[in-house]
C-alpha cells in the first residue's frame, strides 16, 4: 500500500485531493476487522438503508458520524468492526418496482410472484450499487468483506428462527384483528406506520328508529358509510335517557336489519347524544365491545377500498363515493338530519399516502406484554442501554410500557416469507423451519413479514446469530454504538432491544447516539413538495466530502436538528483552505525532514513551548469530548486550535526563527512544526479523513495510512503553564496595538513608538526576553518597555493582564474620542468587574463550587479591578489636560 509522494499542489481542490483515495483505503484493506484478540472490540452495525433510490443529507449525516467514531476507536487501538449492510424494505420497495411495471404497462399480476420478486432482486442489486458509490464519495471506513442484506440466506434463517421461537413460546398469535389498512398498496401497517393529519370533515347526524316504533335514537359518525356493517347501537349502562331502551332493538336504515342496543361502560354519557353505532369489523374500539357482547362482524368494503357485496346497492363503489350517495340517500329518507363540520385527524399511509382504513383481517401478530417488560427492566440493570441525549430514554420507555401488539404481516410479495402453512383438508396450522414434509397437502401463508421485523435483529443477525459459537459473535457482539435519528425510536430502536433483550439475553448495543433531523434554513422539513431537498452529492461535487461531514458532524448538539446551509458548507470549505496553506507552509520550511530526525527536545521559544501546551489541552478536549459525543463542541475547539493558534500565531511567530540564522533554532522549530500538524491531522482526520490523509503522507511519519496511525494522546512533558501564559501575554498585546492602529488608521507597516510599562520586574523580563516579537508584530519605531515609563498628554493607552501600553500618537488622535473610546473601555471592565463580584457573593457558588473554580474568580476580579482602576486614572489624566 503506497501513495505517490507529491508536493502540495498550491490551491487546495477538493476533488483532486479526494480523486482515488477511497479505492486506496480499500485496496489496503484498513476498513476490515482484524479479529485482533489483542485489541478490545468496538463494534457498530450500520442502520440499514432502504434500496428504494439515492441516500439523502439526513444518511449522510447518520453516517458520518458512525464514521467519525469508528475512525476515531481504529485509532485509539480497537479492533473496529463497522458492518455495512441494506434493508429490503418491504413496502417501499414493491412501491418503486411496481410503479415501473405501470409505467411499461404491466402489473406484478401479470408476471406472479416469482418473477415480481426476481424483477426486484435486479431493483435491489442497481440500488445497491448506487448507495454503495454514495458511501464512497462519503468516505465512510465501511468492512465490505462482512456487508449483509435483510433478505440473505444467514439473516433469512435469522428470521425464521426467530418467528417459530416466538410462537411455540405463544408469543406470536394470528387472529381476526382491526387493523390499519391501506387500500392503495393492499397491505396491513403497523400503529407507526400511520401518519395523522388534520383535514376537514363532518359529524353526520342520524336517527335510527326503535324496531317497535316507540321512537328513535341518535347517533352520530364521521364514516357513514360504515353504517353497513353496523350490528348494536351501544349507550352506558347508568345513562338515565337510555337504561330502559337496553335489550331492544333498532332498524338500520337502508339495510333494514334488526340490531340490539346494548350497555356498555365504553360509552362517554356526556359526549355527543349518549349513543354511538357498533361496527365491529371497521373500528378497533367497536371491535371490543362487539367481543364483549358477542356481536356479528360485519365486513362491507373490499381489500382496494370499495364496497363488497355485504353493502347491497353500493357493491362495487369506491368508499368515498360511497359515502357521498349514501348520505344523499339517508337525507331523502329523513334519516340524517344534520352534518357538522368540523377537522378531525385522520390517519394516511405512511407509505402511499392513502387514507388508512380501519379494517377487521386476519394477520399474524407478535405478543408484546412480556417482551417488551423485560425490555423495560433491562432499563434498572447494569445491562441498560445508554441513550445520549438521556432524555429520549424516557421517551422510549414511555413508548415500551404503553405499547400494543404488533400486527407483523404485509400482504405483499417482496419480504420474508411467513414460515407458516395450511392444511389443504384439515385447516390445520403448521410453523416450522421449514415446509412440511408432505408439502404438497400444504399452502404456505402468502403475506410476507414487516420489514421491521428482520430490522429488529440486525445487530446479531449480521454477527452470524443464531450460531452463538460464530466467533463473530463472540467476538462482536453487543455491539458498541448505535447512532440513529430520533423519528425511529419506534420503529426499530425499541424493536431491537426487545428481541436482543429475548434471544441473546442482552443490550444489543450500549450506547445509542440520537441525533434530530435535517432542516433548511428556515427550518422547515425537507420534502420533495417544498422542493427544498439538497442531494448530499451535489455537495460533495461542490464543496468536496471533508467539508460536507464536518459542517453536519460539528453543527449542532445531540439530539437537536439541523438546519442545512450552503453558506455555512462554504465556511467550512474555507477552514479546509486554511488548513492547506498552513500546510504547505509547514512542508516547504520542513528542508527534507525524516520522522527520526524530529526532536522536541532542544532548546525551545515561547511559541514553541505554547504551542506544545495548546496541543496538549486540545487533545484532551477533543478526546473527552467524543467520548461524549459532543461533536459540536469537538469542531468547535479543533476549529479554535487550527484557525486561531497555530495558523494564525504560531505560523508567523515559526517564521523569525525559520528566517533566522541560528540552525538549533531552525531544527527545533521544524520539529515542533512537523509534530504539531502530524499531531493535528490526526485529531481532524476522523472529521476530514481526505485533506487529513493527504497533508499526512506529505509528512515524516512511520506507517501506511493515518487511519491506522495512533491517536493523539497527551504529553505532560510538553506542557508548560508558564510558556503558556507568557504568551497569552504577548498575543494580548500585540491584538491591542493592532486594535489601537486600527482605530487612528495607521497600518502596520507604518512605525509607531510604544512604550510597555510592566507591572513588576517579572513582567518586564517576560517582555525582553519576548521582545523579538514585540519588535516583529508591533513595527514599532521605539519600544520602550520598563516598570515606570513616561505617558505624554497626546497618547493612546491600554491595559492588559500586568501591563500598561502606551502609544505616543501626536498628531494622529483625537483627544475626545480617545476619552470617549476610554469611557468605553471603563463601562466594559467595569461590567466585568460587577459580574464577578455579583457571583463571588452568591453564597451557594461559594459552598458548591471547587476550591480551584473560586480562586479563578478572585483571581478574574483582582485583574478586572486593576485594569478598570488604570483606565479610570488614564481617563482622569486627559480630562485635566
Amino acid at each position: 500500500m503506497t501513495t505517490q509522494q507529491t508536493e502540495l499542489s498550491t490551491k487546495y481542490d477538493p476533488q483532486s485531493v479526494e480523486k482515488n483515495r477511497y479505492e486506496w483505503w480499500l485496496k489496503g484493506k484498513v476498513f476490515e476487522a482484524k479479529s485482533d484478540e489483542t485489541k478490545p472490540p468496538y463494534t457498530i452495525v450500520i442502520p440499514p438503508p432502504n434500496v428504494t433510490g439515492k441516500l439523502h443529507l439526513g444518511h449522510a449525516w447518520d453516517t458520518t458520524l458512525q464514521d467519525i467514531l469508528t475512525r476515531m476507536k481504529r485509532m485509539q487501538g480497537y479492533d473496529v468492526l463497522w458492518l455495512p449492510g441494506m434493508d429490503h424494505a418491504g413496502i417501499a420497495t414493491q412501491a418503486k418496482v411496481e410503479q415501473k411495471l405501470k409505467a411499461e404497462g404491466k402489473s406484478r399480476y401479470d408476471l406472479g410472484r416469482d418473477a415480481f420478486v426476481t424483477e426486484t432482486w435486479k431493483w435491489k442489486d442497481e440500488y445497491a450499487k448506487h448507495i454503495r458509490m454514495q458511501w464512497s464519495k462519503l468516505g465512510l471506513g465501511l468492512d465490505y468483506s462482512r456487508e449483509r442484506f435483510t433478505l440473505d440466506e444467514g439473516l433469512s434463517n435469522a428470521v425464521r428462527q426467530v418467528f417459530v421461537k416466538l410462537y411455540e413460546k405463544d408469543l406470536i398469535y394470528r387472529g381476526e384483528y382491526i387493523i390499519n389498512w391501506d387500500p392503495d398498496t393492499k397491505t396491513a401497517l403497523s400503529d407507526i406506520e400511520v401518519i395523522y393529519k388534520d383535514v376537514e370533515g363532518a359529524f353526520y347526524h342520524m336517527r335510527y328508529p326503535l324496531s317497535d316504533g316507540s321512537g328513535s335514537i341518535d347517533i352520530a359518525t364521521t364514516r357513514p358509510e360504515t353504517m353497513l356493517g353496523d350490528t348494536a347501537v351501544a349507550v352506558h349502562p347508568e345513562d338515565t335517557r337510555y337504561k330502559h331502551l337496553i335489550g331492544k332493538t333498532v332498524v338500520l336504515p337502508i339495510t333494514g336489519r334488526e340490531i340490539p342496543i346494548v350497555g356498555d361502560d365504553y360509552v362517554d354519557m356526556d359526549f355527543g347524544s349518549g349513543a354511538v353505532k357498533i361496527t365491529p369489523a371497521h373500528d378497533p374500539n367497536d371491535f371490543e365491545i362487539g367481543n364483549r357482547h358477542k356481536l356479528e362482524r360485519i365486513l362491507v368494503m373490499n381489500e382496494d377500498g370499495t364496497m363488497n357485496e355485504k353493502a347491497g346497492k353500493y357493491s362495487g363503489m369506491n368508499r368515498f363515493a360511497c359515502r357521498k350517495q349514501l348520505v344523499k340517500d339517508l337525507q331523502e329518507d329523513g334519516v340524517l338530519f344534520h352534518i357538522e363540520k368540523h377537522m378531525h385527524s385522520v390517519g394516511h399511509s405512511e407509505r402511499s399516502g392513502a387514507v388508512v382504513e380501519p379494517y377487521l383481517s386476519t394477520q399474524w401478530f407478535v405478543n408484546m406484554e412480556p417482551l417488551a417488560k423485560r425490555a423495560v427492566d433491562l432499563q434498572g440493570q447494569d445491562g441498560a442501554v445508554n441513550f445520549v441525549p438521556d432524555r429520549f430514554e424516557k421517551t422510549y420507555l414511555r413508548w415500551m410500557e404503553n405499547i400494543r401488539d404488533w400486527c407483523i404481516s404485509r400482504q405483499l410479495w417482496w419480504g420474508h416469507r411467513i414460515p407458516a402453512w395450511y392444511h389443504h383438508e384439515t385447516g390445520e396450522v403448521y410453523v416450522g423451519m421449514e415446509a412440511p414434509t408432505d408439502e404438497e397437502n400444504w399452502t404456505q401463508d402468502a403475506d410476507v413479514l414487516d420489514t421491521w421485523f428482520s430490522s429488529a435483529l440486525w445487530p446479531f443477525s449480521t454477527l452470524g446469530w443464531p450460531d452463538e459459537n460464530n466467533e463473530e459473535f463472540k467476538r462482536y457482539y453487543p455491539t458498541s454504538s448505535l447512532v440513529t435519528g430520533y423519528d425511529i425510536i419506534f420503529f426499530w430502536v425499541s424493536r431491537m432491544i426487545f428481541q436482543a433483550v429475548e434471544f441473546t439475553e442482552q443490550h444489543p448495543f450500549q450506547d445509542v447516539l440520537i441525533h434530530g433531523l435535517v432542516r433548511d434554513e428556515q427550518g422547515r422539513k425537507m420534502s420533495k413538495s417544498l422542493g427544498n431537498g439538497v442531494d448530499p452529492m451535489d455537495v460533495i461535487d461542490r464543496y468536496g466530502a471533508d467539508s460536507l461531514r464536518y459542517f453536519l458532524s460539528t453543527g449542532t448538539s445531540p439530539g437537536q436538528d439541523l438546519r442545512f446551509s450552503w453558506e455555512k458548507v462554504e465556511s467550512v470549505w474555507n477552514f479546509a483552505n486554511k488548513i492547506w496553506n498552513a500546510s504547505r507552509f509547514a512542508l516547504m520550511n520542513l528542508d527534507g525532514m525524516t520522522v527520526d530526525e524530529i526532536s522536541l527536545d532542544g532548546k525551545k521559544s515561547v511559541a514553541d513551548e505554547w504551542i506544545l501546551t495548546r496541543l496538549n489541552e486540545t487533545i484532551a478536549t477533543v478526546t473527552s469530548l467524543a467520548d461524549r459525543y459532543e461533536f459540536g463542541e469537538v469542531g468547535r475547539t479543533l476549529y479554535n486550535f487550527i484557525w486561531d493558534d497555530f495558523c494564525d500565531w504560531y505560523i508567523e511567530m515559526a517564521k523569525l526563527p525559520l528566517y533566522g540564522e541560528e540552525e538549533e533554532a531552525k531544527k527545533t522549530t521544524r520539529s515542533v512544526l512537523a509534530h504539531v500538524l502530524d499531531q493535528t491531522m490526526r485529531l481532524l482526520h476522523p472529521f476530514m479523513p481526505f485533506i487529513t490523509e493527504e497533508i499526512w503522507q506529505h509528512l515524516p511519519h512511520h506507517g501506511e495510512s493515518i487511519t491506522e496511525a495512533a491517536w493523539p494522546t497527551v504529553n505532560e512533558r510538553y506542557t508548560n503553564e508558564r510558556a503558556a501564559g507568557e504568551m497569552k501575554l504577548l498575543v494580548e498585546i500585540i491584538r491591542t496595538v493592532r486594535n489601537i492602529r486600527a482605530e487612528v488608521d495607521t497600518p502596520m507597516s507604518k512605525q509607531i513608538e510604544l512604550r510597555l510599562q510592566a507591572k513588576d520586574d517579572d513582567i518586564l523580563a517576560v517582555l525582553q526576553k519576548n521582545e523579538s516579537y514585540i519588535e516583529r508584530f508591533c513595527n514599532p519605531s521605539e519600544l520602550v518597555m520598563a516598570t515606570s515609563v513616561e505617558t505624554p498628554d497626546k497618547a493612546m493607552t491600554a491595559v492588559v493582564t500586568g501591563v500598561d501600553l502606551v502609544l505616543p500618537l501626536e498628531g494622529l488622535i483625537d483627544m475626545g474620542a480617545e476619552v470617549a473610546r476610554l469611557e468605553k473601555e471603563l463601562a466594559k471592565w467595569q461590567s466585568e468587574v460587577d459580574r464577578v463580584q455579583k457571583k463571588l457573593a452568591n453564597e451557594k457558588f461559594i459552598g458548591k463550587a471547587p476550591a480551584h473554580i473560586v480562586e479563578e474568580e478572585r483571581n478574574k476580579e483582582r485583574e478586572y479591578v486593576e485594569k478598570r482602576d488604570t483606565v479610570q486614572q488614564r481617563i482622569q489624566e486627559l480630562k485635566e489636560n
